[in-house]
C-alpha cells in the first residue's frame, strides 16, 4: 500500500494549496490512502466543517487534528457525522468525535488511522500511548488481517516524545508520523521492527513565517514577552509538507519512505515512484 501523509494545514495560504494539489499530487505518487493534519486551516487555529469537506473532496481518506481541534465550535457537531474527521483518541471518554478511523482503500484492503496528542509542554490529556494501544489491539494487521495498513500522527511537541512512540510500536504499525511542530525533519527512516517514522512532517503553508505566522508580530512577542495583537498565518506562496510510505500487503510494515515536499520557498522532494 502507498500512503501520502501531510503535515498541518496553515491558513488560507495551505488551504488553497492543498486543494489545487493534492489530486495531482495523489495521482502521480500513486497514493492507496492519504491522511491530511488539518488542525490549523482556518486562520491558523482549528478547522470549520465547509474547509474539512474541501480537503476531503480533494481526496483526503482521513482528516487528523490536534491541539486546535476545538478552536472552531461548529466543527464539534460535525465530528459526530463524519467519521473521516478524528481528534486525538487521549481526549477523555465522552469528549465528541472519534479518535480513530478505519478506511476503505483501493484492492479490498483496509487501513487505520490514529490521532493521538502528546503529553510533554502540551495540555495533560489522557496516556497516549496507551490510547494507541487500545486502538491496534481491535485489529490484526496484514494479509488474511482485518487491516493491511496503520498509521499514527502523534501530534506533539516533543522530538523526544515522537522519537518514544515511534519505537514503542515498531513492528506494530505502518507508520508513526508527528505533526504539530510545522518544520520538516530529516530523520524519515525504517526503524528496525519495520515502521516508518519521521519525527515531523512539516505543515503545508507559507515559510517565509515563523511557523506559518506572519513573521513580524510573532518574532516581536520574543523581543517583547507581551501579548500582541492575535496572530495571522503568511499568505504568500505555500509548500506541501508530508511523507510517502510504502508498506507490504502481506505483513502492513513499511519498505520504504521518502519527504514529500512541493511548491513555495523549501528545497522539492517527491518520491520516484
Amino acid at each position: 500500500m502507498r500512503i501520502l501523509f501531510l503535515g498541518d494545514v496553515v491558513g488560507r495560504s495551505g488551504r488553497d494549496a492543498v486543494v489545487a494539489g493534492l489530486p495531482g499530487l495523489k495521482s502521480a505518487l500513486k497514493a492507496d490512502l492519504v491522511v491530511v493534519n488539518g488542525e490549523n486551516a482556518s486562520h491558523g487555529f482549528g478547522l470549520a466543517p465547509d474547509m474539512a469537506r474541501a480537503i476531503l473532496a480533494a481526496g483526503a481518506d482521513v482528516i487528523t487534528l490536534g491541539n486546535h481541534a476545538w478552536d472552531r465550535k461548529e466543527i464539534i457537531p460535525f465530528l459526530e457525522q463524519e467519521p473521516r474527521v478524528i481528534r486525538p483518541a487521549n481526549f477523555p471518554p465522552g469528549t465528541p468525535g472519534r479518535g480513530a478511523a478505519v478506511v476503505e482503500v483501493p484492492g479490498n484492503r483496509r487501513a487505520l488511522v490514529v490521532n493521538v496528542m502528546g503529553r510533554l509542554f502540551m495540555d495533560a490529556l489522557d496516556d497516549p500511548f496507551r490510547a494507541v494501544q487500545a486502538e491496534i489491539q481491535k485489529h490484526r494487521l496484514g494479509a488474511g488481517g482485518t487491516i493491511q495498513a496503520s498509521l499514527v500522527d502523534v501530534h506533539a511537541e516533543a522530538s523526544s516524545e515522537k522519537s518514544a512512540f515511534g519505537h514503542s510500536f515498531d513492528g506494530l504499525v505502518s507508520l508513526v508520523v508527528g505533526t504539530h511542530t510545522h518544520t520538516p525533519t530529516a530523520d524519515h527512516q525504517v526503524l528496525p521492527g519495520g515502521t516508518a517514522y519521521m519525527t515531523d512532517a512539516g505543515m503545508c503553508g507559507d515559510y517565509d513565517s515563523v511557523i506559518g505566522m506572519q513573521k513580524g508580530g510573532a518574532a516581536l512577542r520574543f523581543w517583547r514577552k507581551m501579548p500582541g495583537e492575535r496572530l495571522a498565518p503568511a499568505e504568500g506562496p505555500a509548500t506541501l509538507c508530508g511523507v510517502w510510505v510504502e508498506t507490504d500487503d502481506a505483513t502492513g510494515l513499511a519498505t520504504r519512505i521518502e519527504p514529500v515536499r512541493q511548491g513555495g520557498r523549501l528545497s522539492q522532494a517527491l518520491p520516484v515512484v
